[in-house]
């Protein structure tokens, strides 16, 4: 069965990031029932995994990734067996991503993928580093990889998406966009980048549809607001984009983004 983490993500190309959870491993081990030497060594092994696992999952918790990364090292030179293993490198990823470390981010997702060939987290965190160290043919690699393994799944077609836009493969993020939209039509980030490869290739009154659906969905989405701004003045909606663009100056946390609404406000 594939495995699916409840997710939090790692990066805000768009909208929303998302950084997934690992899985839970218990804190207590029981009372040993043998005197055996092994037996005992197994069991004192696995105790350490599990005190690691805790002390890792706590700080990633508190987004302390310097503290989290040995901590998941040493489970992984323990060499402990499935799902334990992939789970370690999972999470040295997500720690390693947490410092902007994308390349060793990427290795370890690549380990988890390679023990856990359905460890759909790992998948779609890939493809987020990859993304952010521009390896575009890796991304595309995995996202392929990944729709056929979820094919009915938000996240790997949004995924596959986003690298065909980064791409510049405007019709396939279309595809992908569509797809997800047709089976998730409230997902406001993919209206979004589907407004974007509409914009791209000059197909403004698509464009428009699909920001004004990210903001219809997500009304203090700053990013699509400003992208609609910039279609209505296009249009010669000079008062309607006047609008949109102090509804972004209202709601952007992201000082560029502020600085450009500003600017383009300004101009009006």
């Amino acid at each position: 069965m594939p495995r699916v983490f409840t997710a939090t993500i790692i990066f805000a190309l768009v909208a929303s990031a998302q950084a997934v959870r690992a899985q839970q491993y218990g804190a207590h081990t029981p009372i040993p029932q043998t005197t055996s030497a092994p037996a005992m060594r197994d069991l004192a092994v696995q105790r350490e995994i599990h005190e690691r696992f805790r002390l890792g999952l706590d700080a990633e918790a508190r987004q302390d990734w310097r503290g989290a990364i040995p901590e998941f090292s040493r489970i992984i030179a323990m060499q402990p067996g499935e799902p334990q293993h992939s789970t370690a490198s999972y999470d040295l990823g997500i720690a390693y991503a947490g410092m902007h470390r994308y390349t060793d981010a990427a290795a370890a997702f690549r380990d988890a993928i390679a023990r856990d060939n359905e460890f759909l987290a790992a998948y779609a965190n890939l493809i987020a580093v990859d993304l952010q160290r521009r390896d575009l043919t890796e991304a595309r690699s995995f996202g392929d990889r990944f729709v056929r393994l979820a094919p009915q799944s938000a996240r790997a077609l949004y995924s596959r998406g986003l690298v065909a836009l980064q791409s510049g493969d405007l019709n396939a993020a279309i595809d992908d966009f569509g797809k997800l939209l047709l089976r998730n039509p409230t997902y406001a980030v993919a209206h979004y980048d589907l407004g974007l490869a509409h914009a791209r290739l000059n197909q403004w009154t698509q464009a428009e549809r699909e920001f004004s659906m990210a903001v219809d969905l997500a009304p203090a989405y700053a990013r699509a607001r400003f992208a609609l701004a910039t279609v209505l003045l296009r249009e010669g909606r000079r008062s309607e984009a006047r609008a949109a663009l102090d509804a972004t100056l209202r709601d952007a946390a992201d000082p560029v983004l502020r600085n450009l609404a500003a600017a383009l406000r300004n101009s009006i």
